[in-house]
């Protein structure tokens, strides 16, 4: 056999053997994060697309060498158990949550899988973890610190309408801190000689009834705080406080983009890229 003959065979086999090994090495796992939300997808639009700009940054582009699982309740809390079962049962490499409804199921549904908390309001208090600074367990993540500026919003709206003394409060039952909120107003509210009063939601069709008793009540101001229903149907509430010249001032930046008077708050869309 010549050398050269020799030559090419070497050749082949080195390229055959390569071409095995690459055979025999196991394929790379791409990661995968399981997302949970409360609110459909129409509502989180902005959130998910913060999210998505904010792993691309880290050099994780979606359905490359990351993937996402969404799973949206449609603002149907009791779906929520569901969903974060059907997560874990995919093994997803991590949750997110978007707020404090969703974390709950997750924290429930496992005690293995990472948890990643976008924006919940008061994740101490609600149990979720053991301290700020130092979480515990398998939860980790932000807080929109949302209750804690609650006090914040009314003494804003005071000095805005000094004259002020009714103040009716928006709550919405379907956020699982709402009730919260009365241990960072009520005491403020008595320091600046306020009076105030609670009108709760817990689904849609108490809007209508909620705001009649608003009006028939004579508030002078409006403060609206967080939750779902709020979100979703924000519009709603601006343009009652607009028809009933009511000052108002809300938790959420999205209401004074769509028109709203006044907000106080963390930015949700800088926590959700965080």
């Amino acid at each position: 056999m010549s050398k050269k003959a020799i030559g090419v065979l070497l050749i082949g086999f080195a390229l055959a053997w390569v071409h095995l090994a690459e055979a025999q090495q196991p394929t790379k796992k791409i990661p995968r994060v399981g997302f949970l939300s409360l609110n459909p997808a129409s509502v989180q639009k902005d959130r998910v697309e913060a999210f998505r700009e904010a792993l691309r940054k880290l050099g994780y582009v979606e359905g490359q060498n990351i993937n996402i699982e969404y799973r949206y309740a449609d603002s149907k809390s009791e779906r929520l158990p569901e969903l974060a079962a059907e997560l874990v049962a995919l093994k997803v490499d991590v949750i997110v949550t978007t707020g404090n409804s969703a974390t709950a199921p997750a924290k429930d549904a496992t005690k293995a899988i990472p948890i990643v908390m976008m924006n919940d309001t008061d994740p101490v208090g609600q149990g979720h973890i053991d301290s700020l600074a130092r979480p515990g367990g398998n939860i980790t993540g932000l807080s929109s610190v949302g209750f804690d500026l609650a006090a914040k919003r009314l003494e804003l709206l005071k000095e805005i309408v000094p004259k002020l003394s009714r103040v009716a409060v928006l709550r919405d039952l379907t956020n699982q801190a709402a009730e919260l909120a009365g241990r960072e107003i009520d005491p403020t509210a008595r320091a600046l000689k306020l009076q105030v009063q609670w009108f709760d939601l817990a689904k849609v069709e108490d809007f209508d009834g909620q705001f009649r008793a608003i009006t028939k009540w004579r508030a002078g101001g409006l403060v609206a705080g967080g939750g779902p229903l709020m979100v979703r149907y924000r519009k709603r509430i601006i343009e009652f406080a607009a028809k009933n010249k009511l000052p108002a001032i809300y938790d959420r930046q999205e209401f004074v983009e769509d028109g709203g008077l006044l907000n106080y708050s963390a930015s949700i869309i800088d926590l959700t890229r965080r």
